[in-house]
């Protein structure tokens, strides 16, 4: 009995030593696993191109640093998202905490990673209603806001994004609603359609982001966003983005916004990689004009503006028959269509793209380093966020504005009202104002 007991010690011992020992290698495990996690992500090459200040002059912080899950982690570094921008690092502790936030910021600058980022780590997976509610002024704005999110949360499994917006199937809408989604991203129009048939229930939703407010407090929008509040649980937070503040903006502040935080990242209103030059010319002339542009300047891709959908369709024609691949896109155009050109541009599959001003809000196309204001915009507003869509995320880029003798007053009027230069346009540009190295090379090998 006693060899018998002495012979269970050592086994119950032993497969002590054994449990001691597999533990011991799984917190080995678990620790390597925690050093190494980011050696395993699919992390796209580095952009080694130059960036401005806009984007570079932060405090140095860490995305690791706002305690954020490491699923969500995961998807911001695969994302090739290195470092927090200066709106980044303003916005995303402070909307953690679950304050109301009032930013104010560059177009181009990261304002969508600031608000996407506090949203998907606020939101319960486990909960299968809608808790944030973002809400964009235009469809393409919402698709690509859609995208970022789907792509920040790749590796959150249980975590659904859906977008919904205007010319869209409703029906398809309703049906994707009722799979259960915890983040919607809409058009204002839309998702007041889906909330007024019962469809969108809020009950739950304590999260509205605003992206573009200026925009979505202006006539085109009035009154839809206070019936959406309307909707809303009385313990929410209001997240409320814009690179302007006019009066609707600060009234609809006073009246909705709890003791917000305010940011405001805008001493000066045009980004600073963005190098902006005027060409006076008769209206006879711009064509030719444009033509000479596309011959001296190394252009990755290009977006040029017109003032109205029957020029831009006259334009992208004349463009192509002069022999160049371009696009054209406005608000005329069927929903369909319209997603299609915006892929296909952002995708690289064409050079120009010639548009109206629905293209002016938010919209992020890194490659793009040359806007030409074939018509020079009245008002101040639309003329930032047209140059906004070069010189992205603190990339290099130009604006080449063709003047005309009935633009002259408007051109002093604005440079007066955002405080900025714009030079007479040089014989020559040069290319290390709106071309990165590498681009460059590229470009000369497609000349070749």
């Amino acid at each position: 009995m006693i060899t018998d007991r002495i012979a269970t010690n050592h086994l119950t011992l032993n497969n002590k030593l054994d449990i001691d020992s597999k533990m011991e290698n799984n917190k080995m495990d678990s620790k390597l696993d925690d050093i190494g996690w980011k050696a395993k992500l699919k992390i796209p090459p580095k952009d080694n191109r130059i960036q401005t200040s806009d984007v570079t002059d932060t405090r140095g912080n860490e995305f690791e640093e706002f305690c954020l899950k490491r699923e969500l982690l995961m998807g911001i570094f695969e994302k090739g998202w290195e470092k927090p921008s200066p709106i980044q690092e303003a916005a995303i502790p402070i909307a953690l905490s679950g304050k109301d936030i009032l930013a104010r910021a560059k177009n181009g600058t990261g304002k969508t990673g600031a608000y996407s980022i506090p949203v998907l780590e606020l939101i319960d997976p486990t909960k299968d209603y809608i808790q944030a509610l973002i809400i964009v002024p235009t469809r393409e704005l919402a698709l690509q806001t859609s995208q970022i999110c789907i792509e920040l949360a790749r590796h959150m499994e249980q975590v659904r994004v859906m977008v919904t917006t205007g010319g869209t199937n409703l029906r398809d809408d309703i049906m994707r609603i009722y799979q259960k989604v915890q983040v919607i991203i809409a058009t204002p129009g839309r998702i007041l359609d889906l909330m007024e048939k019962g469809v969108a229930q809020m009950d739950h939703c304590k999260i509205l982001v605003l992206d573009e407010a200026d925009k979505l407090l202006s006539q085109d929008f009035k009154g839809i966003l206070d019936t959406v509040i309307q909707n809303l649980p009385t313990e929410r937070q209001i997240l409320l983005f814009s690179a302007t503040f006019p009066l609707t903006v600060e009234q609809f502040m006073k009246k909705h916004l709890k003791d917000p935080y305010e940011i405001n990242l805008m001493e000066e209103l045009t980004l600073k990689g963005v190098t902006q030059y005027y060409a006076f010319v008769q209206e006879r002339q711009k064509v030719h004009c444009l033509n000479t542009l596309f011959s001296k300047l190394q252009i990755n891709q290009s977006i040029i503006f017109c003032n109205s959908t029957q020029r831009v369709e006259l334009l992208a024609k004349k463009i192509t028959e002069l022999g160049y691949c371009c696009y054209y896109i406005h608000a005329k155009m069927a929903q369909a269509h319209r997603n299609r050109v915006f892929h296909d541009f952002r995708a690289g599959l064409c050079r120009n793209l010639v548009c109206s001003d629905l293209f002016t809000r938010g919209i992020d196309v890194q490659a793009v380093n040359v806007v030409i204001n074939f018509d020079f915009p009245k008002m101040a507003e639309t003329y930032l966020h047209r140059i906004g869509r070069s010189g992205r995320f603190g990339h290099l880029g130009i604006a080449i504005n063709l003047i005309t003798y009935d633009d002259r007053f408007s051109l002093h009027r604005i440079e007066q009202e955002l405080g900025t230069e714009i030079k007479p346009i040089p014989k020559v540009i040069d290319p290390k104002l709106y071309v990165a190295k590498g681009d460059e090379e590229d470009l000369e090998d497609q000349a070749k």
